[in-house]
């Protein structure tokens, strides 16, 4: 799957976000090693402490589907710039797939690649 391929999902998925107190709309495909593709939106929540980011949305339906072998997740959002992973859902991203690439798009065709080790350098491990 390309990288193009994988920011469509993300897109596509950005499509279901549930936004309606930041309105601000994030979607995230995940790509594991075995070619299958898990995708997540954003869902906001009124206490804003139960609000689920696109991109765990992404990894928890993997997970649950038996799948944690990751490749690579791609994002996009609403807002018109690169939107990078929080703190939370980098966290959850090295739990799983410490090797992963994170494709960034902004609304101006930009993109950019990173790895999950560039973004969270120093993630907390037992």
């Amino acid at each position: 799957m390309t990288y193009e391929e994988l920011l469509k999902a993300a897109g596509n998925a950005m499509e279901h976000a549930y936004s309606p107190y930041s309105r601000f709309k994030v979607g995230a495909a995940l790509l594991c090693k075995d070619g299958s593709v898990y995708t997540g939106c954003n869902i906001e929540n009124a206490t804003f402490g139960a609000t689920n980011c696109a991109e765990r949305t992404a990894v928890f339906k993997a997970v649950s589907e038996g799948h944690r072998d990751f490749e690579f997740i791609a994002i996009v959002s609403s807002g018109g710039e690169l939107t990078f992973p929080c703190g939370i859902c980098r966290q959850v991203l090295a739990e799983f797939a410490p090797e992963i690439k994170i494709i960034l798009k902004g609304s101006d065709r930009e993109t950019a690649v990173f790895t999950l080790g560039e973004l969270l350098p120093h993630s907390f491990k037992l």
